[in-house]
């Protein structure tokens, strides 16, 4: 069972930002995350408590894990990603309780298996893996539609999860279109 690490009242931290207010969650520390086998994988080995950019993060630390994958016959592959998706449902949903907060910017499990989605059936080469993260974290800032409603409407761990998946899926199809057109060189 994951504890809440941060009480409600302190989950928050608000400051002006350029005339803006900007809320932030608190992040947990390291030492914390290393505690809880749950909140180490669902902020990405620690990856997630980057303070720039946590998303784009989580979705670095992603790829020499996707590396490693590239070789497996598809079915593996897709059995990891599979794997992968429900266990992220349970730690997502434990993470952002435990966290107080839905959907913490420094939860990047979602991450991981949104990239992963990306490469499907995709032949590994050094150019496709740099444009699959690009168009991957394009589609997940972005937010086109349908993910934007997924991500406001779908709660819990499935909610965390499922919009990345989306945005790993449209990535995924961008990927094959530059690689049908040969508008990406394989190297």
């Amino acid at each position: 069972m994951v504890r809440t690490l941060i009480p409600h009242s302190q989950v928050i931290a608000t400051f002006n930002m350029f005339n803006f207010n900007y809320t932030a969650p608190v992040s947990p520390r390291f030492s914390e995350l290393l505690k809880s086998p749950v909140l180490f994988l669902a902020f990405g080995f620690g990856s997630g408590l980057s303070k720039v950019m946590p998303g784009t993060m989580g979705t670095i630390a992603a790829l020499p894990l996707y590396y490693l994958l590239a070789p497996l016959p598809l079915m593996a592959f897709l059995a990891v990603i599979v794997v992968s998706f429900i266990v992220g449902c349970y730690l997502c949903d434990k993470a952002s309780k435990a966290m107080n907060v839905h959907d913490h910017p420094g939860i990047v499990w979602d991450e991981f298996v949104g990239l992963w989605m990306t490469f499907i059936l995709v032949p590994f080469s050094w150019s496709a893996m740099l444009a699959g993260f690009i168009l991957f974290r394009i589609f997940d800032m972005a937010k086109p539609w349908p993910i934007k409603w997924v991500d406001k409407h779908v709660h819990g761990g499935i909610g965390i999860m499922v919009d990345d998946v989306l945005a790993g899926i449209a990535a995924c199809v961008c990927l094959h279109v530059l690689l049908a057109y040969k508008l990406l060189p394989l190297f």
